[in-house]
């Protein structure tokens, strides 16, 4: 199984890494709308995911995973997180990609969201009145009784978002439909996870930093850690392949280089070094701590549970994508 999972995370990184959505450039360009690269990517996976995995599910070859409605840590989790990844130019799972291409600034994210995952781990006791109402687990499954209205509305759902993709990719003016083929792949690769023939799970990227950071710590006796064990394991071992994905592609590509600074935050932020460290630090921290609040991320959340058309997945994407371009709005400014 750690093979398999390990294979997963090569895979995970190479269909990233080949749309270069992992790249700090695209990402913190979604934030200024001046690429959309990674939004195109996104509505394809979760359009042609949840087709393909719902009709996987009722097909009894897979289970839903839907995380819970709790609508504190969802809006508040979100807003920080959107912020997190605005000024980090990376997501949980993007960040191993980006470091094993050798991003440094990739590296200084890591460390800061390790922190948060301490962090949030010793202060959640007292956060249990923010994070709530937990409303319960509801999807687009649980709210409809019937099988022929559930399907229609699946396909009607997953074609709209595919659509929309195409509509942005028309609005860019963009030639370049690698975008189309990562998001595909992202679909195909979410529905082999799922399966229960593979890891009967959702892909998840940042239980892995506080089990990390946990662990690390001697923060093992505990209630949260003893919750996120399990996971936090299959993640890190996902993600252990994700960082092979980086650095074997950008090897073979010859495009392996340490870096601190890259173009678009020398464009806003100018070239200094101590300044764009101290940020990927404090984002990181940001990114992981509210992705922790909301009990998922990029993975976990937008994607997977996008895909299962989970109501909180669905709150957690909007709450995140409109803090990050508010972010962007105001954090990258000339």
């Amino acid at each position: 199984m750690i093979v398999l999972t390990l294979f997963l995370g090569f895979l995970f990184g190479l269909t990233l890494q080949y749309a270069s959505l992992n790249k700090f450039n695209v990402i913190s360009g979604m934030a200024t709308l001046d690429n959309l690269t990674v939004a195109k990517a996104i509505a394809v996976a979760v359009g042609l995911g949840a087709i393909l995995i719902n009709i996987e599910i009722g097909a009894g070859m897979a289970s839903y995973h839907v995380k819970p409605l709790i609508l504190g840590g969802l809006v508040f989790g979100g807003i920080l997180f959107g912020v997190g990844m605005a000024i980090l130019g990376y997501c949980p799972g993007t960040l191993a990609i980006s470091l094993g291409e050798g991003s440094l600034d990739a590296l200084l994210g890591i460390i800061g969201g390790i922190l948060a995952g301490v962090v949030y781990t010793l202060v959640l006791p007292s956060l249990q009145g923010i994070l709530g109402p937990n409303l319960g687990s509801f999807s687009l499954r649980t709210a409809l009784d019937s099988n022929l209205a559930f399907y229609l509305l699946v396909f009607l759902i997953g074609a709209l978002f595919i659509g929309v993709a195409f509509v942005l990719n028309k609005a860019e003016k963009s030639n370049n439909y690698r975008w189309l083929v990562a998001g595909i792949a992202l679909a195909v690769l979410n529905v082999i996870v799922f399966s229960k023939f593979a890891s009967d799970r959702p892909i998840g990227a940042s239980t892995t930093y506080p089990y990390v950071g946990d662990a690390l710590a001697g923060l093992t006796q505990n209630e949260y850690f003893t919750k996120i064990q399990k996971p936090g394991n299959w993640e890190l071992i996902f993600l252990s392949g994700a960082f092979l994905a980086g650095l074997i592609g950008s090897l073979l590509q010859k495009k392996f280089e340490f870096r601190l600074v890259y173009e678009n935050w020398e464009k806003y932020k100018g070239t200094s070094k101590t300044q764009r460290a101290f940020w990927a630090f404090a984002g990181g921290f940001l990114l992981i701590f509210g992705a922790r609040m909301a009990g998922g991320c990029t993975s976990g959340h937008v994607l997977s549970g996008g895909m299962q058309i989970a109501f909180s997945s669905l709150l957690f994407a909007a709450v995140v994508f409109a803090s990050l371009l508010l972010t962007g709005k105001f954090f990258y400014k000339k």
